[in-house]
């Protein structure tokens, strides 16, 4: 299984990025390999769409899960087209190696909506 988990930086010390579409980085982890590899996220800077973008760059590089904090409207249902499941719970305050250990003990839950309004992620954080 391909997971990513939106990032600050390249590597799996960098801290969690909160924002699904306005991440940096995604750290894309083989789960059972745990081999990973970072992609710039070309959609940090698009004025408007960013989660709908990204949400593409994901599913062409073959994502099945995504470990973020805030995932818009648009991008949820954008990552649901394309049949990614979108766990949410990823804190800033967690390294992304934490994060990977917590999805992996289940300690994520998989949305069942999104988490936040359109426009720049800085929406509430519904069902928390």
């Amino acid at each position: 299984m391909k997971l990513c988990i939106t990032s600050t930086g390249e590597t799996l010390e960098s801290r969690v990025d909160e924002r699904f579409g306005r991440a940096p980085y995604f750290l894309i982890v083989d789960r059972e390999t745990k081999e990973f590899h970072a992609v710039r996220n070309a959609a940090l800077t698009a004025g408007r769409g960013a989660g709908v973008v990204a949400a593409q760059i994901l599913s062409d590089l073959g994502v099945e899960a995504l470990v973020s904090g805030i995932v818009g409207p648009n991008a949820f249902h954008a990552l649901k087209a394309a049949r990614i499941k979108v766990y949410e719970g990823a804190s800033e305050i967690d390294t992304a190696a934490a994060a990977l250990e917590k999805f992996t003990k289940g300690l994520y839950r998989e949305a069942s909506g999104p988490s936040g309004r359109s426009g720049g992620g800085r929406g509430f954080r519904g069902g928390r």
